[in-house]
C-alpha cells in the first residue's frame, strides 16, 4: 500500500488503516516506493528526504488505530548494480519487510509507465518478457527481499508473447523456492488493462507445486482500494492448492492459515 509521497497515490495512511478496520482486516502493511540514489531518477517515488515523514505518517496511523497491526516496509526497485544502495536503504529503519520489484527492463524504460507505452510498440513482447523475468530472477536471487511484487507486471498493458514463457516462470520460481522468497498475489492487476491478478493463474499453480510461499496485496493507491478483490485472490490461491499465506515482522516470516 502506498501514500501521497509517491506522487501517484491519494489519502493518508490513517485513512487506509480506517478502511482496513472497516473491512475487518487484522493486519496491514505500508510499502511505499523507495527512493533512488538520484531524486530525479523518475517522478513516481519517495524522495530521499521523505523517509522520515513516511515513518511518521505510518506511526500516526498506528496511534489512531491501536487494535490494527500495521507494518512498515518499502517496495524497492531492483536494478543490477544497485545492490549496495538497497542494503543502505534497508539499514535506515527497522523495516518489517522489503518487497523487491522490477519496473525497469533498462536504465530508462519502466515498462509499466503509461507515459511510455509507445516503447512496447517498438519491441518484441517475448524479448521484453525475457528481460523482465531475468531481472526478476536476479532480484529474487539477491537475498535482499522477503517478497516479490506483481511478478508478471509485464502483462499490464496486454502485450503478450506468442512464445511459451513457462521456462522463464520456472527459473524465477525455482529461485524463489531456493531463497525462501514469497510471491505476492496482487489484486491491482484487475484494475489494469490486463484485467487479471498478478501473477497469472499459471504462475500461481507452478508456485504452489514448487512450494513457494505467498502473500496477499491490494497494492492500494487510495483508501478505497485497501483489500479490494481479496476474495478473488484467496479463491485463486486455494484453487492452486494453497492453504497458508505468510506475513512479516522485523523481516522475520510467519505463516498463517487463510
Amino acid at each position: 500500500m502506498h501514500t501521497p509521497l509517491c506522487h501517484h497515490a491519494v489519502g493518508e495512511p490513517t485513512q487506509y488503516a480506517a478502511q482496513a478496520v472497516k473491512l475487518g482486516l487484522p493486519e496491514i502493511g505500508f510499502s511505499e516506493h523507495s527512493p533512488m540514489p538520484r531524486d530525479d531518477f523518475d517522478d513516481w517515488r519517495m524522495l530521499q528526504g521523505d523517509l522520515k515523514q513516511y515513518v511518521e505518517m505510518v506511526e500516526k496511523a498506528r496511534r489512531d488505530h491501536p487494535r490494527l497491526k500495521i507494518r512498515i516496509a518499502l517496495e524497492v526497485d531492483y536494478l543490477p548494480g544497485h545492490e549496495e544502495w538497497i542494503r543502505e536503504l534497508a539499514a535506515r529503519h527497522p523495516w518489517d519487510y522489503l518487497i523487491g520489484a522490477v519496473h525497469y527492463v533498462s536504465d530508462s524504460w519502466d515498462l509499466d509507465n503509461p507515459k511510455k507505452t509507445s516503447e512496447w510498440k517498438q519491441r518484441d513482447p517475448f524479448e521484453v518478457w525475457t528481460a523482465y523475468f531475468e531481472r526478476l530472477t536476479m532480484a529474487t536471487a539477491s537475498g535482499l527481499f522477503e517478497t516479490i511484487a506483481h511478478a508478471d507486471l509485464c502483462k499490464k498493458f496486454g502485450y503478450y508473447p506468442t512464445q511459451d514463457c513457462t521456462p522463464l516462470f520456472t527459473r524465477f520460481l525455482q529461485t524463489a523456492r531456493q531463497k525462501g522468497v514469497a510471491l505476492e498475489l496482487n489484486t491491482a492487476g484487475l484494475r489494469k488493462d490486463c484485467k487479471e491478478i498478478y501473477p497469472s493463474p499459471q504462475i500461481v499453480r507452478l508456485a504452489a507445486q514448487m512450494g513457494v510461499p505467498i502473500t496477499f496485496a491490494s497494492d492500494a493507491h487510495a483508501p478505497e482500494e485497501v483489500g479490494l478483490n481479496f476474495r478473488e485472490a484467496i479463491e485463486l490461491a486455494r484453487s492452486a492448492g494453497y492453504t497458508h499465506c505468510c506475513h512479516f515482522a522485523r523481516r522475520q516470516r510467519e505463516e498463517a492459515k487463510f
